[in-house]
């Protein structure tokens, strides 16, 4: 997992083929023109997904862990926090992994959480179980799911 702001992610554009372009994305777009929804940036292997939902209690949100896609998790606004356990150490799952949703959730308690303040995000690999949009109000973001082996890089 990696928590850093906007400023900073030139650091970690070299970690996938598509970090940069994700990146490229939120600095060339207006995120907050975005209706709420899924954008196809570079066909499945990149995708933008706008969401505006109300915040949840650390009892209601899960953990959840993806096998194909890696998230890089935007917050435009809103107080949130985003608990992390390694999906190692997760031991009790609801139930097995959707392939079709790509996302398997799990009973365990965080390991710990991160408060992620506008303009910054947090990265979480396939390694990284994480229980996001914990918080109070109405949270705003961007999700990007990329491709952990990419079609196009």
């Amino acid at each position: 997992m990696i928590l850093s702001n906007l400023a900073q992610s030139a650091r970690y554009a070299a970690l996938h083929p598509l970090f940069q372009r994700a990146f490229d994305y939120i600095r060339d777009t207006d995120l907050f023109a975005l209706a709420p929804g899924r954008y196809h940036i570079v066909g499945d292997d990149l995708i933008a997904i706008v969401e505006q939902v109300p915040a949840k209690t650390k009892e209601m949100a899960k953990l959840e862990a993806h096998r194909r896609y890696i998230d890089i998790q935007l917050v435009l606004e809103g107080d949130e926090s985003m608990g992390w356990k390694p999906l190692a150490d997760c031991l009790n799952p609801v139930s097995e992994h959707s392939m079709e949703k790509d996302i398997r959730f799990f009973h365990d308690a965080p390991a710990s959480y991160v408060p992620v303040p506008p303009d910054h995000f947090c990265i979480f690999f396939p390694e990284d179980a994480h229980a996001p949009l914990v918080g109070s109000g109405t949270i705003r973001k961007v999700i990007f799911k990329i491709a952990v082996n990419p079609a196009q890089p």
